[in-house]
């Protein structure tokens, strides 16, 4: 799950870089992509953390 939110920080950083020099339409969507590895990143790690517990009882 680490390379997961390392993609989501990677698209945040673009999308500051690609707003800061003006272009707009790349910067919504790597936001949206970044926004979206970090949902999927959240969701991936509640689940594993249920299992887990699952498992233990």
């Amino acid at each position: 799950m680490g390379n997961l939110l390392h993609y989501a920080v990677v698209f945040l950083v673009v999308a500051v870089v690609a707003a800061f020099f003006g272009f707009g339409g790349v910067a919504g969507t790597a936001m949206d992509g970044a926004r979206i590895l970090f949902w999927v990143a959240i969701v991936l790690f509640v689940v594993s953390l249920i299992a887990s517990l699952i498992r233990r009882a």
